[in-house]
């Protein structure tokens, strides 16, 4: 009797393919992959114990995160430390989002106040720091910092913004990860709550200036982290 062949697009295919690249970009956040080095999709398959095509979807989706590179005849990577790369990505948020934040400031609707007042306050109660991280910034205040900066841009109401914003902030997370240790007199929880409150005074002038301000402050935090080195455990 001849095996049928497994439907490629199955639930439970689909399901594993969604854990090998969770796992595989939660490994690249905490660095246990280091900067430039070689993702072989044998390797990953062999550890993860799963077929070399699962691995490879989930190595294309990370790359289209920017979290790892393809490089001709070459196979995949881990991005290398690169001033020019951090410093690229940081001028493309410093051009885009706050052009994005006008949008939002004019079309947010009083839903989007009321996420931007909610998502405010859980970064400002999320602590930055835990005892067991040492001196790197925790996941929880980590993912609550994306979440409100996510949730500014929201009231532009354009998917296709939001994104590239997506993309961005991975990537430019990557970096802020690797050189947690930078800009160590920086007063970020100013910063958001002057984010917080221009955007919800509907002062598009100063929101954008604040935003461009902030991340101007962040590329310059990148700035040198290929020499220095990344952070550990971060």
């Amino acid at each position: 009797m001849n095996q049928t062949t497994p439907d490629p697009a199955s639930p439970g295919k689909r399901m594993l393919s969604e854990q090998v690249y969770a796992h595989l970009r939660d490994a690249i956040m905490r660095g246990d992959h280091a900067p430039g080095d070689a993702l072989k999709p044998q390797d990953l398959a062999k550890e993860q114990g799963v077929s070399l095509a699962v691995v490879r979807e989930a190595l294309v989706r990370v790359v289209g995160e920017g979290l790892a590179d393809r490089l001709p005849n070459r196979g995949f990577a881990v991005p290398a430390f690169s001033d020019r790369r951090w410093q690229e990505i940081a001028e493309a948020r410093r051009t885009i989002e706050p052009v994005v934040l006008r949008l939002a400031v004019e079309r947010g609707d009083v839903d989007w106040e009321a996420r931007v007042r909610a998502a405010h306050h859980r970064l400002t109660r999320t602590p930055a720091y835990l005892p067991e991280e040492g001196e790197h910034y925790s996941g929880a205040w980590a993912e609550a910092h994306r979440v409100f900066h996510r949730t500014l841009l929201e009231g532009c109401g354009n998917p296709a913004l939001m994104e590239t914003f997506d993309r961005m902030w991975t990537a430019s997370e990557l970096a802020r990860r690797w050189s947690a240790h930078r800009n160590p007199g920086r007063d970020g929880a100013d910063e958001h709550r002057r984010l917080e409150e221009a955007a919800l005074a509907r002062d598009a002038d100063t929101a954008a200036e604040v935003l461009t301000r902030h991340l101007t402050l962040t590329a310059a935090g990148l700035t040198g982290c290929a020499h220095d080195g990344p952070a550990k455990d971060a």
